[in-house]
């Protein structure tokens, strides 16, 4: 029997009808809005319909967003200045700096430039150390997308073994901590590119998460019968976009699977928004 789809989809529309009253409530009770400041610099497409996006879904469930286009020639500097100015904004509760930035920008430096507090994406440092001791400020959007998905489907996450494929900072090592903590209590095996005999790990897990960035990479050979599966990945290839799990073959072994698009993609906007109202109300009390 195929496997069931976990449908990121419909659930992200349900969080935000859930966060539209949250929202509604936090404005009576406040007298303001949780308000999202969000940066891009120069004209990536991919970034510019990325941000477009955000901005659509904050006006979808009343957050305000605020975008700041800046030209490709913008220094090093000049970018410091504004978030130095947005970290002392009080009518400001999240920034965004949409990534990549331009080669001559160093985004480490970027990233710790912005307030812990305001820090919705979950990349400064702080934030990140809060998140591994268990005691998160935020969650990351994408690693707290998987994490709803499983929980919001009764997917048994205690005891089970999870096996992550990608060890990057934005998924796979925050995911790894954020599964293994307890209240949570999975066994997370974390794997990567010098990961010896990958397909031998990848069929022990109950779990299987991927985020490598590698067009249909995970097999049907590389499942355990029954296992849920949740492709991370997108790709965009001469046939359309797809997934880093071979989905087509993989979803006749698989017990659950993600589809791409229209899995974890919105789940990781939706949490985006969730992020933003918790800043304000962190902010606001």
């Amino acid at each position: 029997m195929p496997a069931t789809i976990l449908d990121g989809k419909s659930l992200a529309r349900q969080i935000r009808r859930e966060l539209t009253e949250e929202v509604v409530d936090f404005i009576e009770n406040n007298a303001t809005t949780p308000t999202l400041a969000a940066v891009i610099v120069g004209h990536d497409p991919a970034s510019e319909v990325y941000v477009r996006n955000k901005r659509r879904d904050c006006e979808e469930v009343g957050i305000e967003s605020v975008l700041y286009q800046l030209p490709v020639e913008t220094t090093q500097e000049e970018l410091l200045q504004l978030i130095s100015k947005l970290n002392r904004d009080a009518v400001v509760h999240g920034i965004l700096v949409q990534l990549p930035l331009p080669s001559h920008i160093d985004s480490h430096s970027i990233l710790e430039a912005i307030s812990p507090q305001k820090d919705v994406d979950a990349f400064h440092p702080e934030n990140v150390g809060r998140l591994a001791q268990g005691q998160p400020r935020f969650l990351p959007c994408t690693p707290q997308g998987v994490l709803e998905l499983l929980r919001r489907n009764d997917v048994p996450l205690a005891g089970a073994h999870v096996v992550i494929v990608g060890r990057s900072d934005i998924v796979g090592k925050p995911l790894s901590v954020m599964l293994a903590q307890k209240g949570v209590d999975a066994t997370v095996t974390l794997c990567h590119s010098r990961t010896a005999d990958l397909a031998a790990v990848t069929r022990l897990a109950d779990i299987l998460v991927v985020a490598i960035g590698r067009p249909k990479f995970i097999t049907a050979k590389m499942i355990r019968p029954g296992a849920t599966v949740i492709d991370v990945g997108i790709n965009r290839t001469d046939a359309g976009l797809v997934g880093d799990v071979d989905f087509d073959a993989v979803k006749e072994v698989a017990g659950r699977i993600t589809p791409v698009p229209g899995g974890i993609g919105p789940l990781t906007r939706v949490m985006l928004l969730v992020n933003t109202l918790n800043a304000a109300r962190r902010l606001e009390s």
